[in-house]
């Protein structure tokens, strides 16, 4: 049986509630719908890459404000 070897595991477990919902405050800034049960199976790959990729421009822009505010 292969093993799988996920980077995707949270630092900080109790993060994980606050990046779902920042997933569905980006996806309804970019005009797309999740569905209700979660299931994203139908979503094409452009929409989840988009939610993907504005959630970790936003967590770059929140750690570097967070720094700069760090150093000043």
């Amino acid at each position: 049986m292969a093993q799988t070897n996920s980077s995707n595991n949270l630092v900080v477990t109790k993060a994980s509630a606050a990046l779902e919902q920042m997933k569905y405050e980006v996806a309804q800034e970019l005009g797309i719908s999740i569905p209700q049960d979660g299931y994203q199976g139908n979503m094409t790959s452009y929409e989840n890459g988009s939610i993907g990729g504005y959630i970790t421009k936003r967590l770059v822009t929140i750690a570097e404000q967070q720094l700069a505010g760090q150093y000043q």
